[in-house]
């Protein structure tokens, strides 16, 4: 026989042997049973009473009314006490920073890369363990963001799915140049960093396409100025309408979103007039860029935790003059311009941009939502349904239905009527697998994989 076909005949027999096994290894994919006592299925709807949702493998494969018994050899969670709802979802955070803001800075320059990975790992599990079981990385350094998110999808590592947009796109000398605030001698080291740098339409352009090549689902630009950069220009537009308008084109035509960082009025309005998905912060919003909103479909992410932390850290002392002036300048702006948003009927998703402050501690965005006037059950409608679709993932996650991800958390009382309770997640799932219960820490079985 000629060895041609022996391999063939060899590899063929293999193939048969093998298949049995993988298919009796589908069908023993283990089940989940949990108990819930108030389920709050479809978030901003009235709770559901005493449920039984049944989870195979990293799917939920059905909810029903009342206490049921499910298959024999299911594990039973019993969360009869518990108020169970969809995981949340992160719309804007960075991983590869701590939220400690003096500290950052200083491990800017004396830490490596594998160092903010080792940083990154502890930030997902802090996030992971607060609820947040989908977030949306606005912003780091590419290999870090992709081995991260491709460790927690392996179940190597704890934390969130995650949707990552690699480096923001910024022109030069706009919040996001990475040489901004350097020594001038030490400023060509920072130019490894400048695929994301651009000037013009079509350079624009190909930074676009740079951060798709480097694993961006999502795309990031800055419209404005930031709080964060060491650069005295204000939070006014950096980028001309052209530009903005080379990066929404680009990153549509390649199916990705794409989401801006813009503080002042010119830049969020330019930025909506070119067609972005999203506005991150938009602190000066007003009834002109409200109309926009509405006109265009994008969505507002008002990361009302930011301001108030970053400005903590001004107050200490942590920050440059340039960024504690305008730390300063945004602090209790943000809330009053969500308010107005919200009454004028915008679109809303929740982010906090959570790497400015403290991992962990995402949850407390809820209770400035309701400060600006948002009725507690449509905040959690904003953190599940409304950011899973502003994802484009609201096929898969942001509600407890059959078909879609075991991604479920609990509390121990009702969110509604103590929107707090959400800054005390009790009981976390990810994708099937237990993270928290009963308030601590779990760890997970492996066997979901």
């Amino acid at each position: 026989m000629p060895i041609v076909t022996a391999m063939r005949t060899f590899l063929a027999a293999a193939l048969l042997a093998t298949a049995p096994a993988a298919i009796a290894q589908e069908r023993v994919a283990p089940v989940t049973v949990i108990h819930a006592g108030h389920l709050l299925a479809v978030p901003g709807r009235p709770a559901l009473g005493p449920s039984t949702i049944v989870i195979r493998g990293n799917r939920i494969e059905s909810v029903s009314e009342g206490f049921r018994d499910g298959p024999a050899g299911a594990r039973l969670i019993e969360l009869r006490d518990q108020w169970v709802m969809p995981g949340l979802i992160d719309s804007h955070i960075h991983m590869g920073s701590s939220g400690e803001q003096l500290k950052d800075r200083i491990e800017g320059t004396t830490a490596n890369r594998e160092d903010a990975f080792v940083k990154g790992i502890r930030n997902a599990g802090l996030d992971l363990q607060a609820g947040f079981t989908t977030v949306r990385e606005l912003g780091g350094y590419p290999p870090m963001s992709r081995a991260l998110k491709r460790g927690i999808a392996e179940g190597v590592i704890e934390g969130p799915t995650i949707v990552m947009a690699a480096r923001m796109v910024s022109v030069t000398g706009g919040h996001g140049d990475p040489r901004n605030g350097l020594r001038q001698e030490f400023a060509h080291v920072a130019e490894e960093d400048m695929t994301a740098v651009c000037d013009g339409p079509d350079d624009c352009r190909r930074a676009t396409r740079k951060q798709i090549a480097d694993g961006a689902e999502v795309i990031k630009f800055a419209a404005t100025g930031g709080v964060g950069s060491n650069v005295a220009g204000g939070l006014g537009r950096q980028m001309t309408p052209e530009e903005m308008k080379a990066v929404v084109d680009t990153a549509h035509l390649w199916g990705r979103k794409v989401a801006s960082h813009a503080h002042g009025l010119d830049g969020i309005n330019a930025a909506l007039e070119a067609g972005v998905d999203s506005i991150e912060h938009g602190t000066y919003g007003d009834s002109t860029s409200f109309a926009l909103y509405k006109r265009t479909g994008a969505y507002y992410v008002p990361t009302l935790l930011a301001p108030q932390e970053i400005n903590k850290a001004g107050q200490r002392g942590e920050l440059t003059p340039a960024s504690a002036a305008k730390a300063r300048e945004v602090a209790g702006l943000a809330i009053k311009t969500l308010s107005a948003a919200y009454k004028s009927g915008v679109r809303i998703a929740f982010g906090t941009d959570t790497g400015v402050g403290r991992h962990g501690i995402n949850g407390q965005e809820f209770a400035l939502m309701t400060e600006a006037g948002i009725p507690p059950a449509v905040t959690l409608r904003m953190a599940t349904i409304d950011a899973a679709t502003l994802l484009g993932r609201a096929d898969r996650i942001g509600t407890i239905e059959a078909g879609k991800d075991a991604d479920i958390i609990a509390v121990d009382e009702d969110p509604v009527a103590n929107i707090r309770t959400m800054e005390r997640v009790s009981f976390v799932m990810r994708q099937g697998r237990v993270h928290k219960s009963g308030g601590q820490h779990v760890v997970p079985d492996a066997a979901i994989y």
